[in-house]
């Protein structure tokens, strides 16, 4: 079982936003996580394409972006041209889920469908095959900082059936709410990715709390 670490920069010190990029090229984290927000999926604004090509330029670890934000298939070939190695839509937020994913397939990134804590998992169903990752939203999206939402363990375990019933290899990524009481249980209970940000960036030590996540025991 893989045990990724992925950083959440939205936790990130943006007045030292470079020390932190070099601080986690140098730390056993795996990817950098980067949230997109447009205020209209989400009730708030963040990140956009100056910012993921200011990561992409100094990170030496994929760029893994989730896009909370209605109409993503109108920025998909922006963000491949920002850096993103890896580009996450919501379920809720896709007419056209289908034609999105491959669409992302196509400009060659990895492609992940996110769900928020009120979606069943069996709505992934039909598109789960063609999916490199399935993005557990363990905390209503929009903030960080957030509780993190117990129901989550039972979709970790829906994940993982629907996962083997369809012969899929998507990884299984979580997002929120992650800490050192709950990593270690989420890599037990079929969890791969795990993304980290008040927990990591608001320790003295970052990374020693994600040498810790990643360790899982």
């Amino acid at each position: 079982m893989k045990k990724i670490i992925a950083p959440s920069l939205l936790s990130a010190d943006l007045a030292f936003l470079h020390r932190d990029i070099e601080m986690l090229n140098g730390s056993e984290a795996d990817w950098f996580h980067i949230d997109i927000m447009d205020s209209s999926f989400v009730s708030n604004i963040s990140f956009g394409f100056m910012f993921t090509k200011y990561v992409k330029k100094y990170a030496y670890k994929p760029i893994d972006v989730h896009l909370m934000i209605l109409e993503p298939e109108r920025y998909i070939e922006k963000f491949k041209n920002c850096g993103a190695d890896h580009l996450h839509v919501h379920y809720e937020a896709c007419i056209h889920l289908n034609r999105t994913i491959f669409s992302i397939k196509e400009y060659g990134m990895k492609v992940g469908v996110a769900i928020n804590p009120h979606t069943p998992v069996f709505l992934l169903q039909d598109i789960i095959k063609y999916l490199d990752f399935v993005l557990l939203m363990s905390v209503n999206p929009g903030f960080g900082g957030q509780k993190f939402i117990h129901q989550t363990y039972k979709k970790l375990e829906q994940t993982k059936d629907l996962i083997l019933k369809k012969d899929s290899s998507a990884l299984i990524e979580v997002d929120g709410g992650i800490n050192l009481e709950n990593a270690c249980l989420l890599f037990k209970n079929g969890a791969d990715i795990l993304v980290a940000g008040t927990a990591i960036f608001s320790h003295s030590n970052p990374r020693k709390i994600i040498h810790i996540m990643k360790k899982g025991t």
